[in-house]
């Protein structure tokens, strides 16, 4: 068993690798994350390769040896997941809400209204001239061209 282990990516080699490629952020984060040790304690003995994997294997998301990993900029080390689902969240709630101003209120105060614009995110690049479709405009999508899509009736005509 020790021999098929051997050839594998993980195992001893693997986190030798591993030490070779990030070592500065894993020993940035074992006196972080684990207060009172150090990476020296691997070469000294007092660490053993298995504690060091265990270690790295539960390291949070944002740890420097996850970030080094990844290969990640700081901006993007800005924008974790859950700050993502926050932006969609609230970008959806702006949007919900302009479509029920515009829907329910007075049309002679809700034309000037623009739709919110999205939070900005790294890696999305904002649309100087987005594509505008207008229901009900001049266009000749309005609610007999969207029953014939559909499949359905107007009920305006």
């Amino acid at each position: 068993m020790a021999e098929e282990q051997r050839g594998r990516a993980g195992g001893i080699s693997g986190l030798l690798r591993l030490l070779r490629e990030h070592g500065e952020a894993i020993a940035w984060d074992l006196p972080h994350y684990w207060p009172g040790r150090s990476l020296g304690e691997l070469f000294t003995g007092e660490m053993s390769f298995y504690e060091l994997g265990v270690f790295l294997r539960h390291l949070p998301w944002e740890s420097a040896t996850a970030r080094a990993m990844r290969g990640s900029t700081p901006e993007d080390d800005y924008w974790t997941p859950d700050r993502q689902l926050a932006a969609a969240m609230v970008d959806a709630q702006r949007e919900t809400t302009y479509v029920m101003v515009k829907l329910h209120g007075d049309p002679k105060r809700t034309r000037r209204i623009k739709p919110p614009e999205p939070i900005q995110r790294p890696g999305v690049i904002k649309r100087r001239n987005p594509t505008v479709i207008k229901f009900g405009g001049r266009h000749g999508s309005g609610a007999a061209e969207l029953a014939r899509v559909f499949g359905g009736r107007a009920t305006n005509q």
